[in-house]
């Protein structure tokens, strides 16, 4: 119905190409999973592949140490518990992220406090974490949502003043980078997600780096059932969980590394071109960039929709609409985590008031998302974005 509505040139679709597939693979992924099976060493404990993997990751990233675990959510639960946060302890975060940010939280006995958002960034807003600081309040941790860093120079002063941790959700940030640093180990720790989304995928999975070698050593302990590196099989100095990554995995990600930087220029590049393309588009704008932000891994790229441009026709018709003209890889982006069922049953009664979050309230209602494997294909891909808005633009008018 809505093509039939939208097609107004002639009744086809303005695109019938599909997007560059996801996940990429090739010959690489294949050829270490079968290193693998034909190896017999399938587990981290006898195996190479993951360890060969932490250690790239690390150096990737600009840090010492990683640690690899099954999946982003337990990647930040795991640090949130080697800092020793835990029951009655406060977290500050933000409303605007994936669910897990919170849980990881909750999991570990501690109450997420929510910060507003910076409508510039979408990160949490420096401004107002000062005034959510408490007694209780153990640590700040600051989501680089889409890729794009927080304001980390802001987050680390606050931190220190009140001497807090600062764990990083890096978990859509590979590679990015603030004031010229990788992200994930500028603070105190940091995690990273490869779940099937995601920019470096082995299907699931994540890690934890840090430049703390008695940080990397709880992580260590934790995902090893609390065992520690330099004792006996059975020697357990803590309650852990079996959190390892399998060499499966760990093979599949050692080969997704490898082109991470070249998708990640490409990526880029086409933001970019995009973000140039739309700039005489009434009614769709870009996030504003930020000289700070030195690298960008660009897993989403995030707009801005003003419905009043566009017939006053709502967000979601208009996502409708795009996806009608063959412009698929298309999202509305969060629900604020206050509005969530799961995480509202846990707040106190006025913390999940929507008029405390007035810029987050703007994002759920305004955003539109592309996401990272939109970027992936050349001019012509990105010219059939714009091509896309402004034909429906010119049928609401």
């Amino acid at each position: 119905m809505m093509k039939e509505q939208l097609a107004i040139d002639g009744g086809q679709p303005l695109r019938t190409a599909p997007f560059p597939q996801w996940p990429i693979f090739d010959e690489k992924e294949e050829r270490l999973v079968l290193e693998v099976l034909h190896s017999g060493n399938w587990g981290i404990l006898s195996g190479d592949k993951v360890n060969t993997f932490e250690q790239r990751f690390a150096e990737f990233q600009g840090a010492q140490f990683a640690t690899c675990v099954p999946n982003g959510t337990l990647a930040l639960e795991m640090a949130l518990r080697a800092l020793g946060i835990g029951p009655g302890d406060e977290v500050i975060t933000t409303p605007y992220t994936f669910i897990a940010t919170a849980s990881a939280a909750l999991m570990v006995g501690a109450k997420p406090v929510f910060v507003d958002i910076d409508l510039q960034s979408y990160n949490i807003d420096p401004a107002k974490i000062e005034a959510a600081v408490t007694e209780r309040t153990k640590a700040i941790m600051p989501v680089h949502l889409a890729g794009r860093p927080a304001d980390l120079d802001a987050i680390l002063d606050i931190a220190k003043r009140h001497n807090l941790k600062v764990v990083e959700d890096a978990c859509q940030a590979w590679g990015s980078e603030w004031q010229g640093h990788r992200v994930g180990a500028i603070g105190d720790l940091g995690a990273f997600s490869f779940q099937a989304s995601k920019n470096i995928t082995a299907g699931e999975g994540g890690a934890v780096v840090t430049n703390d070698p008695e940080l990397h050593e709880m992580c260590w302990s934790l995902h090893n059932v609390g065992r520690v590196p330099t004792g006996a099989w059975y020697q357990h100095e803590r309650i852990g969980w079996n959190l390892r990554m399998t060499e499966w995995q760990g093979a599949v990600l050692l080969a997704q590394l490898e082109r991470l930087s070249e998708a990640t220029k490409i990526r880029d590049a086409n933001a970019r071109y995009l973000m140039e393309a739309l700039d005489g588009v009434v009614g769709l704008t870009p996030l504003p960039e930020d000289p700070r932000v030195t690298r960008h891994s660009r897993h989403l790229f995030i707009m801005r929709y003003e419905s009043e441009a566009f017939g006053g026709h709502s967000r979601n018709a208009f996502m409708q609409a795009l996806r009608a003209e063959g412009i698929e890889p298309c999202s509305a982006g969060y629900v604020p985590l206050y509005r969530s069922p799961a995480i509202a049953a846990t707040l106190a009664e006025g913390e999940g008031d929507p008029s405390a979050y007035p810029a987050t309230e703007v994002a759920a209602e305004q955003t539109v998302w592309l996401f990272q494997y939109a970027l992936l294909g050349d001019r012509t891909d990105m010219d059939t974005i714009v091509d896309a808005v402004l034909k429906i633009q010119r049928a609401w008018a």
